[in-house]
């Protein structure tokens, strides 16, 4: 079975080589997408073992994502781990995920901070925590899921399953399509314990999406179009009320 674990960083120049060095001590084939960074991340990437993406300029959390399920599809991968490099995704989990891939019984294994209570995990922000909830709430209610984390990007994905899927999505609100699509094409989904970290909790989402509200109504605007795009599924659902708003950089 093999496995590729994919990070996408951005100005990642504090932790990049630090939680690169954990992950090889679980992992053999290992993909970087560099999101455009600014600062000394590609000087570090290019000292270390590992593949690269190099985006020329930012283009998103969500198109780096589609660039390793790519890759991963290109050198015919049997699964791909997509993991953050803050040091908000632990090394060690990586252990559970192969167990959860060896039982074979899911294409999707995602990654939840709220699956089980740990009193020794983060407090999230409150806004965050908020926004997941309501949108975790609203994908099981529409498309029948049973999800506890709608925004956990430490994921497992078999390969070939991710033929049925055409995100296009480039920005933060990707799972939300992700979501949609996965639940509109049968995917088998379970969630996976970790631990709640949050070293960052004035990280940003780019421009207006800094904003809460405006971060609410773009996830439910993404949420909403692509549920359209599958009509003979979901047409009997009640369209949620949305504002319009424009999506940062990143």
């Amino acid at each position: 079975m093999r496995t590729l674990v994919a990070i996408p960083v951005y100005n990642e120049q504090r932790y990049v080589a630090a939680v690169l060095e954990k992950i090889r001590r679980f992992a053999c084939d290992l993909l970087v997408i560099d999101d455009g960074s600014t600062d000394d991340t590609p000087s570090l990437l290019a000292k270390l073992p590992v593949d690269v993406i190099r985006h020329a300029r930012n283009r998103g959390y969500g198109r780096s994502i589609r660039d390793a399920f790519r890759w991963a599809q290109c050198y015919r991968y049997d699964w791909l781990i997509t993991m953050d490099c803050d040091e908000q995704h632990e090394p060690e989990a990586l252990p559970e995920f192969y167990k959860a891939i060896g039982r074979n019984d899911a294409d999707v294994i995602s990654g939840s901070r709220y699956l089980t209570v740990d009193h020794n995990d983060d407090a999230p922000p409150a806004d965050r925590r908020a926004i997941n909830q309501q949108i975790t709430q609203r994908l099981n209610q529409v498309l029948g899921l049973n999800l506890t984390d709608a925004f956990c990007g430490y994921k497992a994905y078999r390969v070939p399953a991710l033929k049925k899927l055409d995100l296009r999505e480039d920005g933060y609100a990707m799972p939300l399509q992700f979501w949609v699509q996965a639940a509109a094409k049968d995917l088998r989904i379970v969630e996976l314990p970790i631990r709640l970290i949050y070293n960052d909790p004035k990280r940003s989402f780019g421009g207006p999406l800094d904003n809460p509200d405006c971060r609410l109504g773009h996830y439910l605007q993404v949420f909403e179009a692509e549920l359209a795009r599958f009509p003979e599924r979901f047409a009997a659902h009640t369209p949620a009320a949305v504002t319009c708003c424009h999506e940062g950089s990143r």
